[in-house]
């Protein structure tokens, strides 16, 4: 597949910049949104709101808000909770998240929340409404630590209700990316349905939407972000998913990958492959580890014995961490954009959004699922992004508490 081509954007494409009141609402939800936008730059409760997880501004939205929502994943823990504007009017969505293995740091931010309930959940009584693995997994440490009352929900009736909340409610939440375009917002259209969510987080689900609440997982993949924290964390020196895509943003693929133009010296234009195309993924390690090796056997003195053979991580250390590192998401997101297309085009599903924790607005993961969308459909189906897309789950799971006195003023 090619490594250089900008996906094709339709005109008629789903989006909220104009949102029509008459759609179908997912949960028959009761916020406030009017007037409802993203915060680009701020700082709040002495923090910087990072690209990732701007809060949302609510500044219509008076009722009040008595529970938190976290969705706790295999690699993160994602928190959305609710603070009153110091006018007394509106409020806005905060967002924040923790690597789940340090979920003592995610408990004691809890309950910082918590101790602050009078403040920013009004005086009645906190709830938490928890969703993904970590939910089962620590709802006992949960109740424990915080002394509040946890409600489990679905997974999956989650991370669907919070993207059908940013699809029809948010203004600028959903857009299309180009190299030339990063951030090209998308438009509404009539019915948003229906769809493919691909949610990537530790793995992958492949989810076919066709209603508010109406849905089917379609397939999936054992290789998402954790497979890339994983391998990246034994073949390189970061320390976090941050400096993985931080490396990898540095990296040169074509020093570990072989291409198109490695093997028949340009393009292989009679298939359409174009010499930059990547043919294998990591496919120089082993020619590169095995011409060192033969270099290094034939300058050894017969009289004396071949050294012992080097362990993996040493003979890995001929390369360089930041081209092995966008090697590796080169790899990934290749093979998710692929079986995305794939079950789309099974489906007969127009529209892909991609959401999860492992996209994390990092530009060579968007463009590389972008472009595998439009290469692979020839142009006729888009790749979304959200640019809260690693809190679909906490949104939906945030979404699910409904106290009686919510009204919608739309």
């Amino acid at each position: 597949m090619p490594a250089s081509t900008s996906p094709k954007v339709s005109g008629n494409i789903p989006g909220i910049s104009q949102f029509d009141r008459n759609l179908p609402r997912p949960n028959a939800i009761q916020i406030n949104v009017e007037g409802a936008f993203i915060v680009d730059q701020d700082t709040v409760d002495g923090r910087s709101t990072p690209p990732g997880t701007r809060d949302i501004a609510l500044p219509f939205h008076t009722d009040e808000v008595s529970h938190i929502a976290v969705d706790i994943g295999g690699s993160l823990a994602k928190i959305v909770y609710f603070t009153k504007n110091p006018s007394g009017r509106g409020g806005r969505l905060n967002f924040t998240k923790f690597e789940t293995d340090k979920i003592d740091e995610y408990m004691d931010f809890m309950q910082g929340i918590v101790m602050r309930g009078d403040d920013a959940n009004s005086a009645q009584n906190l709830h938490i409404m928890a969703t993904g693995g970590g939910s089962y997994k620590f709802y006992d440490e949960m109740r424990r630590r915080l002394d509040v009352d946890v409600t489990r929900e679905d997974e999956m009736d989650c991370l669907i209700a919070g993207l059908d909340f940013f699809i029809t409610e948010i203004p600028e939440e959903v857009f299309c990316y180009s190299e030339q375009n990063p951030m090209s917002f998308a438009e509404a259209r009539p019915n948003i349905y229906p769809y493919l969510m691909v949610n990537i987080g530790s793995g992958v689900s492949m989810v076919k939407v066709t209603g508010p609440g109406q849905f089917e997982r379609i397939g999936g993949s054992s290789l998402g972000g954790g497979t890339l924290w994983g391998l990246l964390s034994l073949l390189t020196d970061a320390k976090s998913y941050d400096d993985m895509l931080e490396m990898a943003g540095r990296g040169d693929n074509t020093k570990v990958d072989m291409l198109v133009g490695d093997i028949y010296g340009g393009e292989y234009s009679r298939i359409g492959l174009k010499s930059s195309t990547i043919a294998s993924s990591f496919g120089k390690v082993f020619k590169q580890v095995r011409r060192g090796q033969a270099a290094k056997d034939a300058n050894v003195d017969e009289e004396f014995q071949p050294e012992e053979e080097k362990p993996a991580h040493d003979k890995f250390a001929e390369f360089k961490g930041e081209d092995i590192s966008r090697s590796l998401l080169y790899a990934i997101s290749n093979n998710i954009g692929q079986i995305a297309y794939l079950q789309a085009r099974f489906h007969g599903l127009e529209h892909i959004y991609f959401g999860g924790s492992y996209i994390c607005g990092h530009p060579i993961t968007m463009h590389t699922l972008s472009y595998a969308i439009n290469f692979w459909s020839q142009g006729e189906k888009t790749a979304y992004f959200l640019r809260h897309e690693g809190y679909l789950g906490a949104v939906g799971a945030f979404l699910k508490h409904q106290p009686s006195a919510w009204r919608s003023e739309n």
